[in-house]
């Protein structure tokens, strides 16, 4: 029967441990790869829309701030109507992606992106104390763009601005109907993060610097790396330290790895989840 030490360390490791132990590198990456390229996630993340950030984190315009009342009161859905918003279904809008081309996106209309986000909620946790908030008065609105972070890079987007009576900047939400977005790719239960990011390495066009996670009782004794003509499959080699039980703590490590080739339109693809990642070393992901 296993020690109790050996017990408790055991999930760890399994979770952390190179996939070299499951049939080598080359075989788990020859996987993704082979799972990723021509799939649905692949067709989306590189020709279709794919939001790496929330659509709508806060709603109010990216400059400046907001006074406290008018941000309770947004949070509180206490929003009341001045105006007339248009209910008919704008024409679809034009996206234009870094690589030139260009995407028609259907709209939602006005009036009923007003009524989404003016509708109760039952998540409120945080009710307004007495004379902190105020209704919202929107006294008109207009059709603009805001930036967007996508899987195809940062692009500027269709939203609704609403002018709201007192504040500065206008109420904005981003107008693309959601039919036309498709939800990053999420890892699948039981499946662990090897690399969390990499990013494109100054002056050193075959080289790449990646972010990677590994357990406290680990040494990592290699960064390696699989190539197709279409993805990147990075990963990381480990072994066990120690006898004892060990801490469930995730440390993170960077290395810099060599490319047989620039990486230029492909995908970089974690060995580990068989997620794709976008460049950005600090960049949260899950």
């Amino acid at each position: 029967m296993p020690s109790r030490a050996l017990i408790t360390r055991l999930p760890l490791v399994l979770l952390l441990v190179s996939c070299s132990v499951f049939g080598g590198f080359e075989g788990r990456a020859h996987n993704v790869a082979a799972s990723w390229q021509g799939s649905a996630a692949d067709r989306a993340w590189r020709t279709g829309f794919v939001p790496l950030e929330v659509l709508n984190p806060q709603g109010w315009a990216r400059v400046g701030r907001v006074p406290r009342w008018a941000a309770r009161s947004a949070h509180n859905r206490i929003w009341r109507l001045a105006t007339t918003l248009p209910a008919q279904t704008p024409p679809p809008a034009a996206v234009r992606w870094p690589d030139g081309s260009v995407s028609h996106v259907p709209l939602v209309p006005a009036a009923a992106e007003f009524a989404a986000f003016s509708s109760a909620s039952h998540l409120i946790e945080d009710p307004c104390p007495p004379g902190e908030c105020r209704p919202l008065v929107i006294t008109g609105v207009t059709l603009g763009e805001v930036p967007l972070e996508t899987s195809r890079g940062v692009v500027q987007v269709p939203a609704w601005r609403f002018a709201v009576e007192g504040v500065d900047q206008p109420f904005v939400r981003v107008a693309v109907d959601p039919s036309a977005v498709t939800e990053r790719p999420r890892r699948a239960k039981g499946d662990v993060r090897e690399v969390h990011a990499f990013d494109l390495v100054a002056g050193k066009p075959k080289a790449l610097s990646v972010r990677y996670g590994f357990g406290a009782c680990e040494d990592v004794t290699g960064v390696p790396v699989y190539e197709t003509g279409q993805v990147v499959v990075v990963g990381v080699e480990s072994t066990p330290t120690g006898d004892g039980a060990c801490p469930a703590i995730l440390k993170l490590g960077t290395a810099e790895v060599t490319l047989a080739r620039p990486l230029g339109d492909r995908v970089v693809l974690d060995a580990g989840s068989g997620l794709p990642l976008p460049p950005g070393l600090d960049r949260p992901w899950d």
